[in-house]
């Protein structure tokens, strides 16, 4: 009779036979060193020695520690910030250059039409609208600027670099010169959109503009003979007008219009226009004595006539 081989329970030291995997006993897994249950999936035959099992070794995992972290991570930061710089900064140059092209240039305004060249400095020919710097600073067209805030002023160009280094808001001192007579005010300088408003508000004004009733092309600008001014002479005055009704004839040459010295044609115009429909302005003018006599200065004779003005 064979004997039935058997194993040792390595926890509870019981015998139990070979071809057991578990212990009956206490259930622990048996190992076997002759048949039965060799670790894999089979079983031993009776009288066949088993197979040796090689226990495994496991490599130990090598785990970074947290100084290695902390050198990664500002690596990562590094690389991810010099990046992102080299991607955004030419993006944010080029937004710059747009942004700057898109916007106007900021530049201070005088209140006036326009400046043109002359012998003696810059020469203006009117305000622009009421309330403007100009005609706050009691400029008025004709006058010549000398100088700003100190700096002798050569031709329109210097005034136009000047408007544009000049910050919004700015009193700037003026030197003039008006009727051969060196002056002085203060200006103070206002913004593209503040100029824009009080032009709009000129022209849109509920109460309309001034009517005279002469010929706008058939004004001229022309020193008073025997003086140091400078007139608007009209030579087209239109019959059954404000003018014409008031006394006003061809040939007189105006001097000053509701208290305002008129030395250009077009201030002369913007004058009128200012000039409130229905109300009464007293318009100075020279008129010629008698006629002309070739080779002698004409004698002339200072009027003040009331005028009321009519409306456009």
């Amino acid at each position: 009779m064979s004997q039935e081989l058997e194993v040792t329970c390595s926890n509870c030291h019981s015998r139990m036979p070979s071809d057991l995997r578990f212990c009956r006993n206490c259930g622990f897994r048996l190992t076997h060193n002759m048949g039965g249950y060799t670790g894999g999936n089979e079983y031993l035959a009776p009288g066949e020695a088993p197979t040796a099992v090689l226990p495994t070794t496991q490599k130990k995992k090598r785990r970074m520690s947290g100084m290695s972290w902390i050198f990664v991570g500002l690596l990562v930061f590094f690389i991810g910030a010099a990046a992102f710089t080299a991607l955004v900064a030419p993006m944010k140059k080029g937004m710059e250059i747009a942004r700057q092209h898109d916007q106007p240039e900021v530049k201070s305004y005088f209140g006036v039409n326009e400046f043109n060249n002359t012998d003696d400095g810059v020469i203006f020919e009117c305000v622009s609208a009421p309330g403007g710097p100009a005609d706050k600073a009691g400029l008025v067209g004709g006058d010549v600027i000398l100088s700003i805030d100190g700096q002798p002023i050569h031709d329109e160009d210097q005034i136009e670099d000047l408007a544009s280094r000049t910050p919004v808001g700015k009193t700037v001192d003026i030197e003039y010169l008006r009727d051969g007579e060196k002056k002085n005010t203060k200006l103070t300088t206002i913004s593209l959109d503040e100029h824009r408003r009080l032009v709009k508000e000129f022209d849109r004004r509920p109460e309309g503009k001034g009517q005279f009733g002469y010929d706008d092309d058939s004004v001229e600008t022309i020193p008073v003979p025997g003086t140091k001014i400078r007139g608007v002479i009209l030579n087209s005055i239109l019959n059954s007008r404000p003018a014409d009704l008031a006394g006003i004839k061809n040939g007189d040459i105006v001097t000053e219009f509701d208290g305002v010295p008129i030395r250009h044609e077009q201030e002369f115009l913007m004058r009128v226009r200012r000039a409130l429909p229905y109300t009464t302005v007293k318009v100075v003018v020279m008129r010629p004595k008698g006629e002309p006599v070739e080779g002698q200065t004409p004698e002339f004779e200072k009027l003040v006539i009331p005028v009321k003005m009519g409306k456009q």
